[in-house]
């Protein structure tokens, strides 16, 4: 299987050029303000507006107000959604949006039954939990823990890095992988040698 790469907290154009000539299939734009990846809906549509074709930009939100959501992607047809917060089935699908729902994963967690409360998702990404933290925690779960089969594809994130993206790919088979810090060279700033060697370590592991 040909395991997809999303590149998330693009706050520049150049970042965003740079990891789609290296192969990203998707790029991650965070629209929750605590985030030191944040961005303004009116920088992310201007930097969506210059993508290539068949680069998937997606819109982050954590538990956001409906005006925000509404601005950022009427802007655009392209967007998909990233909620990751605690939002509903319902709330997630009102948007005639494709999207995804993010899980925060811990000992105990029932991933089949929760992934199965999002019937109308495109994808459920699961992230590391860390109490009072929505995601970015740069942390790996234990991916014991995933079920063998999911009702939803699987996009795997939570500390991944060039080190251990390719055998997380190996072990976990996700549809695709989501890193933000472990391609950084700070906040929000994305080093050019590990998107390269990231991508390639992801596909090596398929």
């Amino acid at each position: 299987m040909n395991c997809r790469v999303k590149i998330c907290g693009i706050t520049n154009v150049e970042d965003a050029l740079m990891a789609c000539r290296h192969g990203a299939d998707a790029l991650g734009f965070v629209f929750y303000a605590k985030s030191p990846r944040y961005v303004s809906p009116e920088v992310a549509n201007d930097i969506v507006a210059q993508l290539p074709p068949f680069v998937t930009p997606v819109a982050l939100f954590v538990d956001a107000d409906e005006s925000l959501i509404t601005k950022v992607v009427t802007a655009n047809s392209r967007w998909m959604i990233q909620f990751h917060g605690s939002e509903t089935e319902a709330e997630c699908s009102g948007y005639q949006r494709p999207y995804m729902k993010a899980l925060r994963v811990k000992e105990g967690d029932d991933i089949a039954s929760l992934t199965d409360q999002y019937p109308t998702a495109s994808a459920i990404l699961l992230d590391a939990y860390k109490a009072g933290v929505p995601g970015g925690t740069g942390e790996v779960f234990n991916w014991s823990l995933i079920p063998a089969s999911l009702s939803k594809p699987l996009v795997l994130a939570g500390g991944l890095t060039v080190e251990n993206v390719e055998q997380a790919v190996k072990q976990v088979a996700p549809y695709a992988v989501d890193v933000s810090g472990g391609v950084e060279l700070s906040k929000g700033l994305k080093s050019e040698s590990k998107v390269q060697e990231f991508i390639s370590g992801a596909k090596r592991g398929q």
